[in-house]
């Protein structure tokens, strides 16, 4: 388990340290910085114990029962309630970073459904100008070229190229 220094730093030196962390991972911009940066930076069982962390307060945010939270991540009920007291009472960054992450994690759910509905997306404005023009470009290509798309986009098949 982690262990701090039994000798406190004085309060001066203390918040310099946390503006020089925070201000550090700040600069951290791409995912593979980030995990070079961890993987240096914590041991293995300082990383599990963050993950889980916030692994717990993504899964309280969702509504699980601590005993799913504690059969799915192995952690105690103790674990849960701390990171439950921390979400609830404390500062608002918890909260922030945990609703940052549902957000995402419904913009991209939205989006697959989306994705996954009979049709696709309705085309974009403008979109007539990009199937003319690749209608046009198809239609000047040789023959072996054009295989299943000559047929799936001749003029008898849409109706807006008609005459």
């Amino acid at each position: 388990m982690p262990q701090v220094s039994k000798y406190p730093v004085s309060k001066d030196v203390s918040d310099r340290m946390f503006e020089v962390f925070q201000v550090t991972i700040s600069f951290l911009k791409s995912k593979d910085d980030i995990e070079e940066f961890f993987d240096e930076f914590l041991s293995p069982i300082e990383k599990i114990m963050l993950v889980k962390r916030l692994s717990i307060a993504i899964l309280l945010a969702k509504g699980y029962s601590y005993p799913s939270i504690s059969n799915i991540l192995k952690v105690t009920p103790r674990t849960i309630a701390t990171v439950s007291l921390a979400l609830k009472y404390r500062g608002k960054g918890y909260q922030k970073a945990v609703e940052k992450i549902l957000s995402n994690e419904k913009m991209n759910a939205f989006w697959e459904k989306i994705e996954d509905l009979p049709g696709g997306l309705p085309p974009t404005k403008g979109s007539f100008i990009y199937f003319r023009d690749k209608y046009e470009r198809e239609k000047n290509l040789p023959a072996g070229r054009q295989g299943k798309r000559k047929a799936k986009h001749s003029k008898r098949n849409i109706g807006i190229f008609s005459r």
